[in-house]
């Protein structure tokens, strides 16, 4: 059986006793159902992991005894920042979770004009919390050491303006290049996936001021999930460190 990953974001210190946060409790001791002297795998978000034994276990508390560290980095060496239009119901969440398994770095939510998503400035925050543990959950499973970023949602035209060393790129279904063509190396991409309708016109043209290259991903009409998705995995088989 695979040892259960959890993510304890403050510093852990080799031969200490700590008690996990309320959440990681709730999934070790009610979901996983484990007890004491069974054995769990920390980390801390720094790419650092500890073994940790389990010595106290009830439906509310959960105490573990924290071993040795050990270093251990699953990053790509292409640095990808995800700018997703928000769409609607799961598909947003589905994006960040695989996206994060395919090893994006950061993520920032975008409003655009033909965006179907309406959050009011509470909703924004509960949905970026719950956008948070889905990331870290996703690095539970997925056996990252390092956390992604979720940024605040902003603008579509706020996010292309920003400065970036990194290529900028954005799909365009009648663009010239595709990721095959893009010249190597390069070790830092900003990525727009546009909303379900697309981005209008202006706002290609918009992004082309600010620098985002145009490209193809193939000849087939994609969703916005599966589009993300699939640049993604392209770009870390080009770029990256997919196979």
């Amino acid at each position: 059986m695979r040892i259960p990953r959890i993510f304890h974001p403050e510093t852990l210190i080799a031969g200490s006793d700590i008690a996990l946060s309320e959440d990681a409790a709730n999934h070790v001791g009610r979901v996983l159902r484990m007890t004491a002297g069974q054995t769990l795998e920390l980390f801390d978000g720094n790419n650092l992991t500890f073994t940790a034994g389990i010595v106290q276990a009830d439906k509310k508390t959960v105490r573990v005894s924290v071993g040795e560290s050990r270093e251990e980095s699953r990053e790509s060496p292409l640095h990808l920042h995800l700018g997703q239009v928000m769409s609607r119901g799961e598909k947003m969440e589905f994006t960040i979770q695989k996206a994060v398994e395919l090893g994006v770095n950061v993520i920032t939510p975008l409003f655009s004009e033909r965006c179907g998503v309406k959050l009011d400035a509470a909703r924004q925050a509960k949905k970026h919390q719950q956008w948070q543990k889905i990331v870290i959950a996703a690095c539970e499973q997925c056996g990252r050491n390092s956390v992604p970023q979720v940024r605040e949602a902003m603008t579509l035209e706020a996010w292309s303006a920003e400065q970036d060393a990194g290529l900028k790129l954005n799909l365009h279904p009648r663009a010239s290049q595709s990721i095959n063509t893009l010249p190597l190396p390069v070790q830092r991409v900003r990525l727009l996936i546009g909303p379900e309708g697309g981005l209008t016109a202006e706002e290609i043209a918009m992004t082309a001021r600010y620098g985002f290259t145009d490209i193809l991903l193939g000849p087939r009409v994609l969703r916005t999930e599966t589009t993300a998705l699939t640049a993604i995995t392209a770009l870390q088989v080009r770029f990256g460190d997919l196979g």
